[in-house]
């Protein structure tokens, strides 16, 4: 181990953890960020759009932060359906469902993807935020288990990602491993649980070690049987414009405890069916005008905190924005503080940039492309 990785790093007192794969790709010309605790690449000093490229037409590799939580025991599914805005279950073994977890009031606190691994077993891969504590004070009274797996989670996303996993593999991708189904493989050796999932809306696969794995003898077998597909680690800098064009939104970035889920444009993930969950009496009441849209601006490049006026008058900003290399325009989301007579949906706005200078924009639906979202289940786009 190297002497500038030896120990986690502190800020402000609280403890950041280094990925198990950071000796492979360390360098001088890394910027660091900090997710759900992990340090994890911003940009890594290769280029952006090269990457983007990449992502879009082949294969690339991300070392992502998010944190899986282990939940475990007889009551594993009890605990569940009281944190989470849906039944679970009728969840199969092997799958991945979606996950909103509310506050009473009904305000989103944490999203992230569930993944039963057994009858009594699960594990919930949260977004940034705790969401730990929540589970156990919530599941304080349960014959439940709930720990963090330390586990880091590797990405393979774009078109051959599955072609990759093949040859990772040694053998053909089983038939059944469809979206956001969940098995184990054997790669280079060693087993690993597979998500057929992402963050970028486009086929993609994530792994999962476990507490025995040799991680940098795994990462050395992807990046060898990766040669054929110049697979390459990307950072958030191609990762983010993608996520956005595909309408994916981030815990505390763009979602918070003010926000509903039906005001993140969220509530077809809200299932009255389970009558258990935190938030459940809440949201039966409240408002479910949408309020988190996606902008288009084909002038200049949305930032985060950039106001939104219609009529003269400030009604939103933006949450995070970025430049669409596919649309050669500026997208992002934009929170309005109201609703409005007949919706947002296609209103025509000004984006006032950060030099006070204003910018024709429209407000859209989300996502930005693939609505149908066809990628990510290996479909061709038809948009």
């Amino acid at each position: 181990m190297t002497d500038w990785r030896a120990e986690p790093v502190r800020f402000i007192g609280r403890r950041k953890e280094w990925s198990p794969y950071v000796e492979r790709w360390h360098s001088d010309d890394v910027v660091y960020g900090v997710y759900a605790n992990w340090m994890y690449p911003l940009a890594l000093g290769t280029d952006p759009l090269e990457d983007y490229r990449k992502l879009r037409t082949g294969a690339m590799l991300y070392d992502t932060p998010e944190r899986p939580i282990s939940i475990s025991g007889p009551d594993a599914v009890r605990l569940c359906e009281r944190v989470f805005t849906r039944p679970i279950a009728n969840v199969r073994t092997g799958r991945s469902v979606y996950g909103l977890a509310c506050a009473p009031d009904g305000g989103i606190l944490m999203d992230g993807v569930l993944i039963r691994l057994a009858e009594d077993h699960f594990w919930y891969v949260q977004a940034e935020g705790d969401i730990e504590n929540w589970l156990l004070g919530v599941g304080v009274d349960m014959d439940v288990e709930v720990t963090d797996t330390k586990f880091r989670v590797l990405q393979v996303q774009g078109p051959k990602s599955h072609e990759f996993l093949a040859a990772a593999t040694g053998a053909p991708v089983p038939e059944d491993f469809t979206w956001f189904a969940a098995q184990y493989f054997e790669i280079g050796g060693q087993r690993a649980l597979v998500t057929n999932s992402g963050y970028t809306g486009e086929l993609g696969i994530e792994i999962y070690g476990n507490a025995e794995l040799d991680h940098l003898r795994l990462w050395d077998h992807l990046i060898e049987v990766g040669a054929p597909f110049n697979l390459s680690l990307g950072a958030s800098d191609s990762m983010a414009p993608r996520r956005i064009e595909a309408g994916i939104k981030e815990n505390q970035t763009d979602l918070d405890r003010t926000l509903t889920p039906f005001a993140a444009g969220l509530g077809h993930f809200v299932d009255f069916d389970n009558p258990t969950f935190i938030g459940r009496d809440a949201l039966k009441q409240c408002d479910r005008t949408p309020l988190l849209w996606g902008l288009r601006c084909e002038s200049v490049k949305p930032a985060l905190s950039d106001p939104v006026h219609f009529d003269g008058l400030q009604v939103g900003a933006m949450t995070v924005g970025e430049w669409s290399p596919t649309l050669d325009c500026g997208i992002g989301y934009v929170r309005f503080e109201e609703p409005i007579d007949g919706g947002w949906e296609g209103r025509d706005v000004r984006l006032i940039s950060a030099d006070g200078t204003a910018h024709a924009a429209k407000v859209q639906q989300l996502p930005f492309i693939d609505t149908k979202k066809r990628l990510p289940r290996g479909l061709p786009e038809e948009d």
